[in-house]
């Protein structure tokens, strides 16, 4: 919220030192963004972006000016000359092509730039640039003065025009920044502190942090005798979806620009003025946090065939349409709350009003509203419809009742002073169910308990009271009744403890230690596997990509064609984060190709959750998998690389060793690799599955070329793994058993078997195990062979065995045994082949 400081001062005393009250409200919960200086310097202390430093308007060269006279310039039908009053014993003659004054005219007030003025203008490349103001001749007549707009001055963009000032404004020659010289302080407001989204909510912080008074009048009205009782009524369908709606009628009023000091307000508060009607219900929200919106009597009145309108407030019927201020046609749906009359809706409740009851120059009779809305109703229709505005941003955080009617008097009045109206006498007020008054009992003790030291009794009322809230002494402390202006004030006296540590200072908090020694942390199985996952992996030389869960259909669809069955989001944030994930391959190897863009190898992994829809069921299944991408060397460049040789390239067998050096560090039982068929995503052949205690688990191989091109990863080699983490991690033992180190010595022997090409080396290397018994310490396959020398359609295979024994040298007979009773087996099991014995 931008908040003006000279506004902020009519309700609260501002301490002389700008930056320390910028600093004390960034600690009380409502950080500065930053600071925005209108026609003056930027308060000492305080650092304002270039951006938002504005123009400094030197007080002896932009000054109020009176207009004399005005005519027509004699060389230019476009051009005007203005004679003006600007406090000098001479007038000043001004060339000027404004379009909002005209020959004939005089008397008005005026902002006028004199020689050395510095100001914005808009150079032929549509760039904002600072020039400096000089003599020169405009179609033959020498100009050394301008009259200033708001955009020349940094008021704001409006390029229409020059300013115009009141009649009741300062006399010719007063500094401009005297009278409109600002300093903005932005603030962030958070959700719960949604009661700050007005100047007296933030008077209030202001005079509970300093000590000060807020000065904040009760809105009161002066009423013409005619009751508005019979005018109109009004009717809430349902109370929860809208606690209170007030009506005000106002007529005889005459819609004009508003006056300056309130188009300025608004201006240095970020919003447009448009004319005194809407002008009073933004400065009235800007105010109170009260949003209002005004709807034209008479065309309510014809809507209801001459009768007095009856307002409703209910949900839109499937299908029904609404033409919004902007113009557009809108079809609602039950989910939408409106306002409506018995001709149909005329406003969707909180967001918007409709054009066909807009304030217009010809209307002449108000009809003033001023409610509460459900906060999650009125968000989701601006969110439905994008429509986000200061209105719909106050609902949609909450706005509490209690302010309706206050405000809807406060904006008649202004309307009665600034557009002439005559408010009927009364208020038409719909208040079903007023909420009950929360009284909170506030024990000294639970203070001193919560916040670790004892806040004075004398500052603890001092503080409550400048907050609004109403204390009753106690012998335990105080019965606090919560103002029902409170809506964040939920958790009874730990939320009004928390008031109390926020306006006193959280850096103003001691240190001290706990008073009790913290319990002995217990472990957690499950993360602390994930970790030591995450260990092991970079030990091997892979570093950890984090992606987003959301995605969209289109990018997993890259990975295994498209899908229909995702979890999807009601109200993307955009396109490509529409859906959650499936797989984390698509993330991972979308990072993998932009590092490639730079890089000619990647090593990656990523441990996190994907999201498989449940039939029947409102949540999804949220198992956690490890994905792994390679691609490039596969080992690191040497200073000594040879010329022109391109560096050996990963390819299967090494993921595949990624995945059996964490199945081996995991001590997983059982494991094992077989052939995968039916992964589209991987290169027929190429493909594998890991399975532990013969379950699959993840598959791994080389992408599929088709796919790598869908990535913008063609004619590269790219290896990947995709492993049920959950599957992985619920197979590592509790506990393992440790072989001691044989201290004898162990023997070396080989043995080559010719078996089909479709029998798996693995298959082997089970029957060698099997057949090995204890005394085989180690199996390795070293050499594949097919081709000449042996039969078509078979493959030969080496392995190099180890036999040693743990508490003797094995003798060569003992060792010539256990080898034959490999050979043996493998001939009676597998019919395979002993080559250089069958």
């Amino acid at each position: 919220m931008l908040v003006p400081l000279s506004w902020l001062k009519e309700y609260v005393a501002l301490p002389e030192d700008a930056a320390a009250l910028v600093e004390r409200l960034t600690i009380a919960g409502l950080e500065s963004s930053g600071v925005r200086a209108f026609g003056l310097p930027a308060p000492a202390g305080i650092r304002v972006k270039p951006e938002d430093a504005g123009l400094v308007w030197e007080r002896d060269k932009v000054v109020v000016a009176k207009v004399l006279e005005i005519t027509k310039h004699p060389e230019a039908d476009k051009l005007k000359l203005v004679k003006l009053d600007y406090g000098a014993s001479e007038p000043k003659q001004v060339v000027t092509g404004a379009t909002n004054i005209a020959p004939g005219q005089s008397g008005m007030k005026v902002v006028l730039g004199l020689k050395g003025t510095r100001y914005f203008y808009t150079d032929k490349d549509g760039k904002k640039t600072v020039f400096t103001l000089e003599p020169k001749a405009l179609r033959g007549i020498m100009n050394d003065a301008m009259c200033m707009s708001n955009f020349e001055l940094g008021v704001s963009d409006e390029h229409e025009g020059i300013i115009i000032l009141d009649d009741d404004d300062p006399k010719p020659g007063t500094p401009l920044a005297d009278m409109l010289g600002e300093i903005v302080v932005e603030l962030d407001i958070l959700p719960n502190m949604a009661r700050c989204l007005s100047m007296t909510g933030i008077a209030r912080e202001v005079a509970a942090l300093t000590g000060a008074k807020a000065n904040i009048p009760e809105p009161k009205v002066e009423t013409v005798a005619e009751a508005v009782t019979g005018k109109v009524a009004v009717e809430i369908a349902d109370p929860k979806l809208c606690p209170r709606y007030t009506a005000t009628v106002i007529r005889n009023v005459t819609v004009k620009p508003a006056p300056r000091w309130m188009q300025s307000r608004l201006q240095y508060a970020g919003m447009r003025p448009i004319n005194n009607v809407v002008d009073v219900t933004n400065y009235v929200m800007l105010e109170h946090g009260q949003p209002l919106h005004a709807f034209d009597y008479d065309v309510l009145v014809k809507r209801a065939g001459g009768n007095p309108p009856v307002i409703t407030i209910r949900p839109a019927t499937r299908g029904e349409k609404l033409k919004t201020l902007d113009g557009q046609d809108r079809e609602l749906s039950p989910e939408n709350l409106v306002i409506a009359d018995a001709a149909g809706a005329i406003a969707l409740a909180g967001v918007m009003g409709g054009l066909e009851t807009e304030v217009t120059a010809a209307t002449k009779t108000i009809l003033l509203e001023s409610a509460e809305f459900d906060f999650v109703s009125v968000r989701k229709t601006a969110r439905q419809f994008n429509l986000f505005s200061e209105a719909s941003t106050r609902f949609s955080r909450g706005v509490p009742s209690e302010l309706a009617k206050p405000a809807a008097t406060r904006a008649a009045d202004l309307l009665r002073q600034y557009a002439g109206g005559e408010v009927l006498a009364g208020i038409i007020d719909a208040y079903p169910a007023p909420p009950a008054v929360q009284a909170v009992e506030l024990h000294r003790s639970e203070i001193a308990r919560l916040l670790g030291f004892d806040v004075p009794a004398a500052e603890a009322e001092r503080v409550l009271t400048a907050l609004q809230f109403q204390l009753k002494p106690e012998t335990f402390g105080w019965t606090v009744t919560v103002p029902r202006t409170r809506l964040d004030i939920q958790a009874g006296a730990a939320d009004l403890i928390e008031e109390l540590a926020r306006v006193y200072g959280y850096d103003q908090l001691p240190e001290r230690l706990l008073p009790l020694e913290l319990p002995e942390p217990k472990g957690n199985r499950a993360l602390e596997l994930e970790d030591k996952v995450r260990d092991l992996l970079a030990d091997q030389g892979l570093q950890e990509a984090i992606t987003y869960s959301l995605t969209s259909a289109e990018a997993e669809g890259k990975l295994n064609g498209p899908a229909a069955d995702h979890v999807a989001l009601l109200n993307p944030i955009s396109p490509e984060r529409s859906v959650l994930r499936r797989t984390l391959l698509p993330g991972l190897l979308a990072v993998a190709a932009e590092n490639l863009k730079t890089t000619d190898t990647v090593a990656l992994y990523e441990l996190g959750f994907v999201y498989l829809p449940k039939a029947g069921e409102k949540l999804p299944d949220e198992p956690r998998r490890l994905a792994v991408v390679l691609c490039g060397r596969r080992a690191a460049g040497a200073w000594d690389d040879p010329q022109g040789v391109k560096p050996v390239q990963a390819d299967f067998y090494d993921v595949k060793g990624v995945v059996e050096s964490l199945a081996a560090d995991l001590h997983l039982p059982s494991v094992g690799f077989r052939l995968a068929s039916g992964v589209a995503w991987l290169h027929p052949g190429r493909a594998a599955e890991l399975t532990v205690n013969g379950n699959a688990v993840g598959t791994l191989g080389e992408l599929h070329p088709k796919v790598a091109a869908n990535f913008g990863l063609a004619e590269r080699a790219v290896l990947v793994a995709e492993l049920d983490l959950e599957a992985l991690l619920a197979a590592v033992p509790e506990r393992y058993a440790y072989r001691p180190f044989s201290a004898y010595q162990s023997a070396k022997r080989d043995v080559a078997v010719i078996v089909p090409a479709d029998t798996p080396a693995e298959r082997v290397l089970a029957e060698v195990r099997a057949a090995g018994g204890e005394l085989l310490v180690g199996a390795e396959l070293f050499d594949l062979y097919t081709g000449e020398g042996i039969p078509a359609g078979t493959k030969s295979l080496a392995f190099a065995l180890t036999y040693q024994a743990a508490d003797r040298t094995l003798s060569d007979k003992e060792i010539a045994k256990a080898h034959e009773k490999v050979e043996g087996r493998l001939r009676h099991v597998l019919k395979a082949q002993i080559r250089g014995k069958d």
